[in-house]
């Protein structure tokens, strides 16, 4: 074997390594955070809050599952910030660890009957501290398969599908522990899930371990370039970027929560379908996605992404009414195949190349903080409130559909407005990089010396290199 050969061969072991700690980590905090919206649904209403009407608990219970919508963001700050200073692999350890602690003490946690209000005031308070590591994993995560792969794969590795993996390990292990009584699943069975993700946090804090920073933010480190404040640089000179982000995110988030969570209530209270049937369609959808998901990212290697998301946002922009169309069919088909012609065909390719996207439009030194500030805006606006918004028009309009259509057209044009922004900004962040940096050169004193002087220059080629190597990475489209 050359050394070519083995060079090679240590690389793709060293990327297959690192897109496999990406995809677990991201997987096992969506599994936390989506186990604790099944449960929500099933029984914290009961054990948390009971001494208010059955109703009012439930809309309490789901309250507490809405609140991380509007933590995240918060989070998100807090670890770029973190992931932008001293690297992505000590930040994604602690959004680990901090989401998989909160998860297993909830599992642990007394019931209103044995505290009292320290009960349900103990679950708040650890749905935020959820809400904190989630808000900090999925940039990570991101970054961590994004800034490791190689130039012509950036699609593929960009589009873990540890959303839809997450969601499926979350709804297939409360299937199992729903098997017991009632009174066994209120009395312990509902905790079994939430201890168990200690064992897979820490399978995935061994896989993380060995992972080395990205050699882009060594580059960063290696140049000089780490930002000292990642959030104000990101607002002061990528602020475009951050809204252009949030826009791409807004026809990828709303969708997808009226796809998998309201599609279950509407189908179940509008149109009379069973919940098994509703359930089981959204199973199916999600199976779909996870497959769909990396392959739509390795075709966007092929095809570029701007492209494959500007076609995916329009096609499901024309499904919207079909999709109605086929549930107001009132049967098992018209249901399953709208919500996997939806959710798992048009919905997996505008995730698949989401984070990608967004990636390729911030510099290294801010990316971390950029990308998921432009996430978390995009997910606090149009993600939480989705089945909210979805729910008032139907009630305000007495369950009539076209509203909501609307409304999904509304997100629809958007993302567009978004993605056209997108291609027209595309090389303008290395160029304001570029001048940014010139403008800030000092000028040189009549008395400095030659060593001082050639130190001055070597910064100012260094600047000027590292933004250069940043507005190389915007060709993926090309």
């Amino acid at each position: 074997m050359t050394l070519h050969e083995s060079s090679t061969t240590s690389i793709l072991k060293k990327n297959k390594k690192v897109l496999i700690a990406s995809l677990t980590g991201s997987a096992i905090e969506w599994f936390d955070y989506f186990l604790y919206g099944t449960a929500a649904a099933l029984v914290f209403n009961k054990i948390f809050f009971p001494m208010v009407d059955p109703v009012i608990g439930l809309i309490l219970s789901w309250l507490s599952f809405s609140l991380t919508f509007f933590i995240r963001p918060i989070g998100g700050v807090v670890f770029a910030h973190i992931g932008d200073r001293i690297g992505r692999k000590k930040t994604l350890v602690l959004t680990l660890s901090l989401m998989g602690g909160a998860t297993v003490a909830i599992g642990l946690l007394p019931t209103y009957e044995m505290i009292g209000l320290w009960a349900p005031a103990l679950l708040i308070t650890l749905r935020i501290v959820q809400g904190m590591g989630i808000g900090g994993e999925w940039g990570g995560a991101l970054l961590l398969a994004y800034e490791y792969a190689p130039e012509k794969r950036k699609g593929f590795f960009g589009s873990i599908p540890g959303v839809t993996i997450g969601m499926l390990m979350a709804t297939f292990i409360v299937s199992l522990v729903t098997l017991f009584s009632e009174e066994q699943f209120l009395s312990w069975g509902w905790r079994i899930p939430f201890l168990l993700s200690s064992v897979l946090v820490l399978i995935g804090l061994w896989i993380r371990k060995d992972i080395d920073e990205t050699p882009e933010f060594k580059q960063v480190k290696q140049s000089g370039q780490v930002a000292k404040a990642p959030l104000r640089d990101t607002l002061k000179y990528h602020w475009r970027e951050v809204l252009i982000a949030a826009g791409l995110k807004v026809v990828e988030t709303a969708p997808f929560y009226i796809f998998s969570t309201f599609v279950v209530s509407y189908a179940t209270t509008t149109l009379s379908y069973q919940k098994s049937q509703a359930l089981e369609a959204v199973t199916l959808g999600a199976l779909v996605a996870t497959v769909m998901i990396p392959l739509m990212g390795l075709l966007s290697d092929r095809i570029g992404r701007q492209k494959m998301y500007t076609l995916s946002v329009v096609l499901l922009g024309l499904f919207i009414v079909p999709w109605f169309l086929l549930l107001d069919t009132r049967s098992t088909w018209g249901i399953a195949l709208a919500t996997v012609i939806a959710f798992g065909i048009l919905w997996a390719p505008v995730t698949a190349v989401l984070g990608t996207l967004c990636s390729e439009i911030f510099s290294a030194n801010v990316r971390y903080t950029g990308i998921t500030l432009g996430y978390q805006l995009g997910a606090a606006l149009a993600g939480g409130t989705a089945p909210l918004i979805a729910t008032g028009l139907l009630a305000k309009y007495d369950g009539d559909w076209i509203p909501v259509a609307w409304y999904l057209a509304g997100t629809v044009v958007i993302s567009l407005i978004a993605i056209f922004c997108a291609s027209r900004l595309k090389q303008a962040p290395g160029a304001r990089c570029y001048k940014a940096i010139r403008c800030r050169q000092p000028i040189h004193p009549a008395g400095s010396s030659r060593r001082m002087l050639t130190a001055m220059q070597q910064s100012q080629h260094t600047n000027i290199a590292f933004c250069s190597l940043f507005e190389g990475s915007q060709d993926s489209d090309k």
